[in-house]
Protein backbone atom coordinates (compact mmCIF):
# COMPACT_ATOMS: atom_id res chain seq x y z
CA UNK A 1 0.00 0.00 0.00
CA UNK A 2 3.15 2.04 0.74
CA UNK A 3 3.96 2.61 -2.82
CA UNK A 4 0.77 2.73 -3.98
CA UNK A 5 0.26 5.65 -1.27
CA UNK A 6 3.35 7.53 -2.67
CA UNK A 7 2.10 7.18 -6.79
CA UNK A 8 -1.21 8.97 -5.75
CA UNK A 9 0.12 11.34 -3.44
CA UNK A 10 2.93 12.71 -5.16
CA UNK A 11 0.62 12.50 -8.44
CA UNK A 12 -1.45 14.82 -6.77
CA UNK A 13 1.26 17.01 -5.75
CA UNK A 14 2.65 16.91 -9.18
CA UNK A 15 -0.58 18.28 -10.30
CA UNK A 16 -0.84 21.21 -8.10
CA UNK A 17 3.07 21.93 -8.46
CA UNK A 18 2.60 22.21 -12.53
CA UNK A 19 -0.53 24.25 -12.04
CA UNK A 20 1.17 26.54 -9.64
CA UNK A 21 3.95 27.06 -11.67
CA UNK A 22 1.45 27.98 -14.93
CA UNK A 23 -0.05 30.35 -12.67
CA UNK A 24 2.95 32.55 -11.69
CA UNK A 25 4.38 32.35 -15.16
CA UNK A 26 1.25 32.93 -17.10
CA UNK A 27 1.75 30.06 -19.53
CA UNK A 28 -2.07 28.37 -19.33
CA UNK A 29 -0.38 25.81 -19.44
CA UNK A 30 -2.57 22.47 -17.90
CA UNK A 31 -0.56 19.58 -16.03
CA UNK A 32 -1.46 16.24 -17.36
CA UNK A 33 -3.31 14.81 -19.16
CA UNK A 34 -6.01 13.36 -17.24
CA UNK A 35 -9.08 14.89 -15.76
CA UNK A 36 -8.70 14.97 -12.20
CA UNK A 37 -5.91 16.50 -10.09
CA UNK A 38 -2.96 14.14 -10.66
CA UNK A 39 0.11 14.22 -12.97
CA UNK A 40 0.88 10.27 -12.85
CA UNK A 41 4.51 11.06 -14.39
CA UNK A 42 5.19 12.95 -10.74
CA UNK A 43 4.08 9.67 -8.71
CA UNK A 44 5.96 6.87 -10.55
CA UNK A 45 8.94 9.90 -10.64
CA UNK A 46 8.93 9.54 -6.89
CA UNK A 47 8.76 6.37 -6.80
CA UNK A 48 11.78 6.01 -9.00
CA UNK A 49 13.17 8.06 -6.84
CA UNK A 50 13.37 6.95 -3.56
CA UNK A 51 13.76 3.43 -4.78
CA UNK A 52 17.32 4.68 -6.66
CA UNK A 53 18.20 6.63 -4.12
CA UNK A 54 17.28 4.11 -1.14
CA UNK A 55 19.53 1.49 -2.96
CA UNK A 56 22.50 4.24 -4.39
CA UNK A 57 22.85 5.08 -0.49
CA UNK A 58 22.46 1.63 0.93
CA UNK A 59 25.17 0.36 -1.64
CA UNK A 60 28.13 3.21 -2.68
CA UNK A 61 29.28 3.07 0.87
CA UNK A 62 31.16 6.25 0.59
CA UNK A 63 30.96 9.34 2.17
CA UNK A 64 27.28 11.15 1.87
CA UNK A 65 28.58 13.68 -0.82
CA UNK A 66 29.81 11.82 -3.00
CA UNK A 67 26.63 9.43 -2.81
CA UNK A 68 24.27 12.34 -3.51
CA UNK A 69 26.44 13.44 -6.33
CA UNK A 70 26.25 9.92 -7.99
CA UNK A 71 22.40 9.79 -6.69
CA UNK A 72 22.00 13.29 -8.83
CA UNK A 73 23.80 12.06 -11.89
CA UNK A 74 21.95 8.87 -11.94
CA UNK A 75 18.70 10.28 -11.25
CA UNK A 76 18.91 13.21 -13.39
CA UNK A 77 19.50 10.80 -16.52
CA UNK A 78 16.57 8.49 -15.51
CA UNK A 79 14.05 11.16 -15.18
CA UNK A 80 15.03 12.52 -18.40
CA UNK A 81 14.35 9.12 -20.29
CA UNK A 82 10.91 8.99 -18.15
CA UNK A 83 9.83 12.44 -19.41
CA UNK A 84 11.31 11.57 -23.11
CA UNK A 85 9.23 8.31 -22.74
CA UNK A 86 5.89 10.09 -21.55
CA UNK A 87 6.44 13.03 -24.30
CA UNK A 88 6.83 10.45 -26.77
CA UNK A 89 3.87 7.89 -25.50
CA UNK A 90 1.62 10.89 -25.00
CA UNK A 91 2.09 11.79 -28.66
CA UNK A 92 1.73 8.38 -29.89
CA UNK A 93 -1.10 7.46 -27.82
CA UNK A 94 -3.08 10.44 -27.94
CA UNK A 95 -1.39 11.90 -30.81
CA UNK A 96 -0.65 15.70 -28.75
CA UNK A 97 2.51 17.43 -27.95
CA UNK A 98 1.47 18.50 -24.16
CA UNK A 99 5.54 20.07 -23.78
CA UNK A 100 8.17 21.23 -26.34
CA UNK A 101 11.81 21.90 -25.23
CA UNK A 102 12.38 23.02 -28.79
CA UNK A 103 13.17 26.55 -28.08
CA UNK A 104 15.43 25.84 -24.75
CA UNK A 105 18.84 26.03 -25.43
CA UNK A 106 20.59 22.76 -24.92
CA UNK A 107 17.41 20.36 -25.97
CA UNK A 108 17.30 16.96 -27.77
CA UNK A 109 14.25 17.67 -29.77
CA UNK A 110 10.85 18.21 -28.52
CA UNK A 111 11.12 16.48 -24.64
CA UNK A 112 14.31 16.73 -23.38
CA UNK A 113 15.96 19.98 -22.39
CA UNK A 114 19.42 20.21 -20.37
CA UNK A 115 17.83 23.07 -18.11
CA UNK A 116 14.68 20.90 -17.27
CA UNK A 117 16.54 17.72 -16.72
CA UNK A 118 19.21 19.99 -13.83
CA UNK A 119 15.90 21.16 -12.36
CA UNK A 120 14.10 17.22 -12.10
CA UNK A 121 17.99 16.48 -10.77
CA UNK A 122 17.93 19.26 -8.28
CA UNK A 123 14.23 18.68 -7.27
CA UNK A 124 15.13 14.78 -6.82
CA UNK A 125 17.75 15.89 -4.31
CA UNK A 126 15.21 17.72 -2.48
CA UNK A 127 13.14 15.24 -2.32
CA UNK A 128 15.04 12.82 -0.68
CA UNK A 129 16.50 14.97 2.08
CA UNK A 130 13.64 17.12 2.58
CA UNK A 131 9.75 16.84 1.38
CA UNK A 132 9.95 12.43 1.69
CA UNK A 133 11.50 12.40 4.89
CA UNK A 134 8.20 14.94 6.16
CA UNK A 135 5.63 13.05 4.26
CA UNK A 136 6.90 9.52 4.81
CA UNK A 137 5.38 9.18 7.94
CA UNK A 138 1.93 10.15 6.82
CA UNK A 139 1.87 8.02 3.25
CA UNK A 140 2.15 5.26 5.42
CA UNK A 141 -0.66 6.22 8.27
CA UNK A 142 -3.65 6.80 5.28
CA UNK A 143 -6.42 4.68 6.08
CA UNK A 144 -6.94 2.27 3.42
CA UNK A 145 -10.13 2.99 3.14
CA UNK A 146 -8.63 6.67 1.73
CA UNK A 147 -6.29 4.56 -0.94
CA UNK A 148 -8.80 2.70 -2.03
CA UNK A 149 -11.20 5.38 -2.89
CA UNK A 150 -8.81 7.55 -4.56
CA UNK A 151 -6.80 4.51 -6.46
CA UNK A 152 -10.53 4.18 -8.29
CA UNK A 153 -10.91 7.31 -9.08
CA UNK A 154 -8.20 6.85 -10.38
CA UNK A 155 -8.61 4.11 -12.67
CA UNK A 156 -12.11 5.66 -13.81
CA UNK A 157 -10.22 8.70 -15.19
CA UNK A 158 -7.40 6.92 -16.52
CA UNK A 159 -10.13 5.24 -18.47
CA UNK A 160 -12.38 7.95 -19.52
CA UNK A 161 -8.86 9.49 -20.32
CA UNK A 162 -7.58 6.55 -22.58
CA UNK A 163 -10.80 6.35 -24.36
CA UNK A 164 -12.24 9.53 -24.81
CA UNK A 165 -8.38 11.04 -25.96
CA UNK A 166 -6.91 7.96 -28.38
CA UNK A 167 -6.74 7.98 -32.14
CA UNK A 168 -6.48 4.62 -32.83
Amino acid sequence: MYYLNMFIIYSIFGYFFETLISALTGSGFKSGIMVGPWTPIYGLGVIIIVLLSSYLFMNLHMPRIYETIIAFLIITIVLTVLEWLGGKGIELLFHKVYWDYSSHKFNIGKYISLSVSLTWGIGSIILIYIIHPILKNLIMKIPFVVTLILSVLFVVDFIYTILNNTKI
